[in-house]
């Protein structure tokens, strides 16, 4: 078991997500850092798809009941051991934690989410095939409370991986295909200048500060359906990138769909970002 003694203002338990569901209403959920998720379960020997701890900002802090091979991927934080910094001989985000030991996630220093992941997988209950926690609708496990208790699976016994995460950091260029309601704006206003991440932004979208883009037809839309990084404007005209957690319907227009929304799991609030068109 794992005891949670500092949850964190937003942490959750996370795999890959729940695909499939959309017709049913169902988001995708799942970690917005896929790519620090798959390599957090690979440096402990579990499957890519074992579920692990997404932390935003301020980390967490956790008790483990049994010695845990535990790896911390996603953003930069320090780490500590039983107050101390994490000795860390299998590479720099792997190390062991000894039977009642406290693993602290300090405060990040660069990016937004830790991925925790401990040798055997956080083994919450799955709901439609997943565990991970899906802020909009309610489904999975609930978000980390301060008392909270984990369970933890069996190790695998796959040997892990040594090695280092990607880089963090600097302005984001997010290739995107225009469509399907590009026609409702002057489309070249999504490219004509730089926006920035709003601090208003979580797992359901990446809210975009800047330049309001101008609408070329009035009116309303009936509800449609909605994808992973799919760009819609709302009244402000003020752009909204949908992440992991976005519902499956909207009723604002869409001027397009961002082909890889990963960078922005990582990017604080005042980053900038700018579009570039796809064919």
């Amino acid at each position: 078991m794992i005891t949670v003694l500092r949850a964190g203002p937003l942490t959750t338990v996370q795999d890959l997500g729940r695909p499939g569901y959309a017709h049913l209403g169902v988001p995708r959920s799942g970690a917005l850092d896929e790519p620090a998720l798959r390599l957090a379960n690979r440096f402990v020997g579990n499957p890519d798809d074992a579920a692990a701890l997404e932390t935003t900002l301020l980390g967490c802090a956790l008790r483990f009941a049994e010695a845990a091979l535990v790896a911390v991927t996603g953003a930069v934080a320090q780490v500590d051991v039983n107050g101390r910094p994490a000795e860390r001989p299998h590479g720099h985000q792997l190390f062991e934690v000894p039977a009642g030991g406290i693993v602290d996630i300090k405060r990040a220093s660069r990016g937004v989410r830790s991925y925790i992941a401990v040798a055997g997988g956080i083994a919450v209950e799955p709901v439609l095939g997943s565990r991970s926690t899906d802020t909009l609708s309610g489904l999975g496990p609930a978000r980390l409370t301060d008392g909270a208790t984990l369970p933890v699976g069996m190790p695998t016994g796959a040997a892990p991986l040594v090695g280092e995460a990607a880089r963090i950091g600097g302005e984001l260029v997010l290739g995107i295909r225009l469509g399907p309601r590009d026609d409702w704006f002057a489309a070249h206003g999504l490219f004509g200048s730089a926006y920035r991440i709003s601090p208003l932004s979580n797992r359901v979208g990446a809210r975009l500060a800047g330049n309001a883009l101008t609408r070329a037809k009035a009116g309303e839309l009936p509800s449609e359906g909605v994808t992973l990084g799919a760009v819609q404007v709302p009244a402000d005209g003020q752009p909204i990138v949908f992440l992991a957690d976005h519902p499956t319907t909207g009723g604002y227009p869409v001027i397009g769909v961002v082909d890889d929304v990963t960078p922005l799991a990582q990017a604080r609030p005042g980053t900038t970002v700018r579009f570039r068109e796809l064919d």
